[in-house]
């Protein structure tokens, strides 16, 4: 590798570090202002009611690594809820195998249990997937879903307790 490629790369790095932490601050239209929800905590209460996953992935915009929740090859009957505040976000009679290594949805249980944001933390835009209650990070909505809707509703599975039926 030569000079020249080796600035470019470094250079490539540092505008999609700086874009990140621009989207993350509101810069690029992400979140322009804080949005007040039915559930609402400090850093520190949310630290303390969630496992540091849950925390990072809920409250920070993380993901978890593909194919680690056991949620992802759970088909029992139930319903699926958020852990930052327990309202039911997604029933098991709307989850598919999706291949991807994350639970899937082809829809919530209603359009008023989460809200949608663009992210653009990739450079590519996408559209995030919160809790309406909490504004808990859930995940990601792409249209490569199974019908009717068309939509897969890639979600982390540390932030959902499974109820069984």
């Amino acid at each position: 590798m030569n000079r020249r490629v080796f600035i470019g790369l470094l250079s490539a790095g540092a505008v999609v570090a700086m874009a990140g932490k621009g989207y993350a601050m509101g810069w690029f239209g992400g979140k322009d202002k804080e949005e007040s929800f039915p559930v609402s905590m400090s850093e520190a209460e949310w630290k303390q009611k969630l496992t540091p996953e849950q925390f990072r992935v809920l409250r920070k915009h993380g993901t978890e690594p593909a194919h680690s929740s056991p949620l992802d090859k759970n088909y029992a009957k139930g319903i699926y809820h958020c852990v930052g505040c327990d309202t039911a976000l997604y029933s098991s009679e709307h989850k598919f195998d999706s291949g991807t290594g994350w639970p899937s949805f082809y829809q919530a249980i209603s359009e008023d249990v989460v809200g949608h944001s663009r992210d653009l933390a990739l450079l590519i835009p996408r559209t995030e997937e919160h809790c309406a209650t909490c504004g808990g990070h859930l995940g990601h909505v792409f249209d490569d879903g199974p019908e009717p809707t068309g939509k897969r509703h890639c979600i982390n599975g540390v932030t959902l307790n499974f109820k069984a039926a």
